[in-house]
Order: structure tokens, then sequence, then C-alpha cells
């Protein structure tokens, strides 16, 4: 038995350094992941780091949502007028067509994508869990909403400001008009995402996005105007609890001072307001639980 071919295979055997060494830089772990996600998601509501199609849309209602605030103050200007011809806090109600639109076209660009192509397993191999997905996408779309919702209120404030109205009651109402869409925002923000999030088809969680907050919406007007006719006020108040703008409408009415939008202006009262913020807290709170649970299953 010879080793003479092992003997030759070793001595023309050679190791090259090729240059791989150990990362001895910084490891920047979750927290960072977690505030790259929100930071990518929120700039992708606005179509920022997409293509100039993507950006079209979100721009457009943005724009949308600002015009009317910057006729409002001209009037006001122009006319030495003695208040805004909107409340602080009725202004997002108004204008709920425009900021459902965006959800319904944001929400399931935020999600369905990466449910999609698959692609929330390569999230959660880095350093970041499943909270911190959810927590990510969830504030993303939430403060996507509340930039829709609250630059026109600013222009508002900016603009009684300037027509020289009283500055106590200005600053008063914006403020209420703040929290108002806060909850809204956050509202908005997780039912759009719990429905995107059923289905990696975006069309079908546009579709869905809609449906949940248009058609909800106009079944409830439609049977609060019937209670209405028939002189039924307390039912027009409680039927506000099954519309997410009816919601919002609800709360402002009952602690931010706002007129109520339902048939007769029968808002809840202060114990019915109660009820209102609860379920919208509620609702809140069971949107981020049922993200939770939806990507328990997808991430695995």
């Amino acid at each position: 038995m010879t080793t003479e071919p092992m003997a030759t295979d070793r001595a023309s055997t050679q190791i090259h350094n090729i240059g791989y060494r150990h990362y001895d830089g910084p490891r920047l772990g979750r927290a960072y992941a977690r505030r790259s996600l929100f930071s990518q998601s929120l700039r992708g509501a606005y179509g920022l780091g997409r293509s100039a199609k993507s950006k079209v849309l979100p721009m457009l209602l943005f724009v949308v949502m600002c015009v009317p605030a910057l006729i409002m103050v001209a009037v006001a200007v122009a006319t030495k007028a003695k208040d805004l011809p909107v409340d602080y806090t009725r202004y997002a109600i108004i204008l709920q067509a425009v900021i459902g639109l965006y959800v319904a076209s944001q929400a399931p660009q935020a999600v369905s994508r990466d449910l999609r192509f698959k692609s929330v397993p390569l999230y959660f191999s880095r350093p970041i869990e499943r909270v911190d997905y959810v927590a990510a996408k969830y504030a993303a779309m939430a403060s996507a909403l509340f930039i829709l919702t609250a630059a026109p209120l600013l222009v508002l404030y900016v603009g009684s400001l300037l027509a020289k109205l009283d500055f106590t009651e200005q600053t008063k109402g914006f403020g209420q008009g703040l929290v108002s869409v806060v909850l809204l925002s956050l509202l908005f923000a997780g039912i759009g995402l719990v429905v995107s999030a059923v289905t990696p088809r975006r069309g079908f969680g546009i579709a869905a996005v809609i449906a949940v907050l248009t058609i909800s919406y106009g079944a409830v007007s439609t049977v609060q105007a019937i209670a209405e006719t028939q002189d039924n006020g307390s039912a027009v108040s409680w039927l506000g609890l099954f519309s997410p703008i009816t919601l919002i409408d609800g709360v402002g009415s009952a602690f931010l001072g706002a007129t109520s939008a339902f048939p007769g202006t029968h808002g809840p009262s202060t114990g019915q307001g109660v009820v209102y913020l609860l379920v919208v807290l509620g609702l809140i709170a069971g949107s981020y639980g049922l993200l939770m649970r939806r990507y328990r299953k997808v991430g695995m």
C-alpha cells in the first residue's frame, strides 16, 4: 500500500486568505431595527422612497385635506370673521371620506406586500420580533394618519391667529381637535391594518377596508335618520357605537365640546360618552391584539 498520492496532495494544498474577518462594529439590535421599520413604513405611506406613481394618490389626498382649510382661512381673513366656519373637532368628520380612502389605499400597502411575497419570516430572522414588527407598522400607519388629519387643523389654527381671532379660544379648540384626530388615527390605523392583514391581495384589502369604514358609516347614518324621524333620540345616540367615524364623533361631542353630526344633533350624553370612549379604546387594543395573533402564524 503506497501513500505517495496522499503526500503529493498535501504538498499542493494551500490556504488562501480572502479577507474574511469577524465583525467588530456596533450591534444596533432590536431598537434600531424597529425604528428603521417604522421610518420606512411611514415614508412608504406617502410614497417616499417608492416610484413616482406611488406618490400620486397619498400626496393628492393630503392636498385635498388641506385645501378646504386654506379656503376657510382665506375667507376668515378677508371678511374679518369673528370665528372659523368649522370647529377643529368637526373638520375630520366632514372629510371622513378622504380619510377612509387614504386608509384603504395605504394600509394594504403597509402589510399586504410582505404577506404576498412571504418576506415576513425574513424580518424575524433579524434581531426583530413579532411585537417589534406589529408595533412599528401600527405606529407608522397611525402617524401617517395623524399627519394627514392634523395638518389642516394646523392651517386653521395659524389662519385664525392671522385673522386675529381670540387666542385662548382658538388654542383650546386646536387642542381638542388634536385629541380627536389622535383617537381617529389610532382607531382607523388599527382597523385598516387588521382588515388588510387578512389577505395578501392588495386589491381585496382595499375593497375590504372601504367596506368596513364607508359602508358601516352609511348604514349607521341611515338607521339613525330613520330613528330621528320616529323621534327616538336615544336610539340615535346608541347607534353611533357601530361605525368608526360615528364613534369619534360621539367622543368629540361628549368630551371635546364638538357639535354632533348625528341626525337632530342627538349626540351622546356624558354617561354614553364614557361607553363610546371605552369602545374606541377597546377597538384600538383589540386591533393590536389581532395583529399580534395574525403574525404569530405568519412568522413561523
